[in-house]
C-alpha cells in the first residue's frame, strides 16, 4: 500500500476526503456515508465497539480541554471521523482517541469512523503525526515514539524525520531527552520543566544530580542560561593555585610569626620554606652559652 509517501504530508494525504467532511456537519448524523477513500468508507459505529490503541504515542489528555470539545460535540456532532482498524470483534483506533474520548463524554452512542487495515508500524506513524500537528503529545511521549520507530521497526534517525515531516536534527535532540532519570521526565510530563530547560541539563550523567538540579530551576525559577551557567562551574575543574602564589602566601606567614618569635625570644629569628608543602626550617641566633641557656629556658627546654 502506497501509505508512507502520504505520511509525512499529514492526515488528509492519507485520507484525502477528511476535509472535505469537516465542510458537511449535517452528513454526520446518517447512518450510514458510502464514499469511497481508497478501498474504505465512512460509517457509524456503535461507540462501544471503539477502543483505544493502548501503545498509542498519547498517554495524558487536558481535562478541561477535552470538556471543551465534548461541548463542541453536543453542538455540532463529530465533525471527522475517527481512523480505525478492524480487529473482529471490536474497533482499534487508529487517529482520533481524543474525538472518542469527547464523544463519550458527549453521550454520542454512535461515531462515524473509516476503516483501513494498516501495519503496525504504520498505525505508530499516523497516531505519532496526528498528535504531532495537534501539538497533543508532551516531549517525552513524542521522544518516546521516535525512540520506538527507531528501535522496534530499525528506523534511522533520517527515515523517522522524513514519515513526520522534521528535521534529523529535530529528532536526534528529541530522542536525547530520553538521557534524562525518570523523575525529570515525570516532571517534563507534569509541565513543572520546559523542554529547554530539560535540554540543559542531558549534559550531567548521574541521575540523582539531574533531580537535584531539576528541583532547583523548579524552585528558583532559574532561565535557561542561569542552568548553562551553573552546570559549566559545576563541571569546571578548581583552578589549581599556582606555585608563587603559594610561596607568597607561605612567606607572610612565616615572616609574621618570625617577628612574633623575635619579640618573644629576643634575638634574630628567621623562617624559610624548601618546597609548597609546608617544608621548611625555623633559625633562631644566640650570641653566647648565657645567651643560648636563655632562650632554651624559653622554649621550655632549659637546662641544669
Amino acid at each position: 500500500m502506497a501509505v508512507k509517501r502520504g505520511l509525512g504530508k499529514g492526515l488528509d494525504a492519507l485520507i484525502p476526503d477528511v476535509s472535505d467532511k469537516k465542510k458537511q456537519v449535517n452528513k454526520v448524523t446518517e447512518k450510514k456515508t458510502e464514499e469511497t477513500n481508497g478501498g474504505s468508507s465512512e460509517t457509524l459505529v456503535d461507540i462501544n465497539k471503539v477502543e483505544p490503541n493502548r501503545n498509542q504515542p498519547r498517554q495524558y489528555f487536558d481535562k478541561d480541554k477535552l470538556k471543551d470539545l465534548a461541548d463542541s460535540i453536543k453542538q455540532h456532532g463529530l465533525i471527522t471521523p475517527i481512523l480505525v482498524q478492524d480487529r473482529g470483534t471490536y474497533y482499534e483506533i487508529v487517529a482520533g482517541e481524543r474525538r472518542w474520548r469527547a464523544s463519550k463524554e458527549a453521550g454520542l452512542k454512535k461515531v462515524p469512523v473509516i476503516i483501513r487495515n494498516f501495519t503496525e508500524q504504520e498505525i505508530l506513524e499516523i497516531s505519532l503525526i496526528e498528535n504531532i500537528q495537534r501539538e497533543d503529545l508532551n516531549a517525552i511521549e513524542e521522544a518516546r515514539t521516535y525512540k520506538r520507530l527507531m528501535t522496534e521497526f530499525n528506523l534511522k534517525q533520517d527515515e523517522v524525520a522524513d514519515r513526520v515531516s522534521k528535521s534529523r536534527a529535530t529528532i536526534a535532540n528529541s530522542v536525547r531527552l530520553l538521557k534524562l532519570c525518570d523523575n525529570v521526565q515525570q516532571m517534563i510530563i507534569d509541565g513543572e520543566l520546559s523542554e529547554g530547560h530539560a535540554r540543559a541539563i542531558i549534559p550531567v550523567e548521574n541521575p540523582d544530580e539531574q533531580y537535584r538540579i531539576a528541583l532547583k530551576i523548579y524552585n528558583d525559577k532559574m532561565s535557561v542560561r542561569d542552568i548553562e551557567k551553573y552546570i559549566k562551574n559545576m563541571n569546571e575543574p578548581k583552578k589549581p593555585v599556582k606555585e608563587k602564589e603559594i610561596n607568597e602566601s607561605l612567606l607572610a606567614i612565616y615572616e609574621k610569626t618570625a617577628e612574633d618569635l623575635k619579640v618573644s625570644l629576643g634575638t634574630k629569628v628567621s623562617i624559610s620554606s624548601k618546597d609548597n608543602k609546608g617544608a621548611g626550617k625555623i633559625e633562631i641566633d644566640f650570641y653566647n652559652n648565657d645567651d643560648f641557656e636563655r632562650i632554651v629556658a624559653i622554649l621550655g627546654k632549659g637546662t641544669k
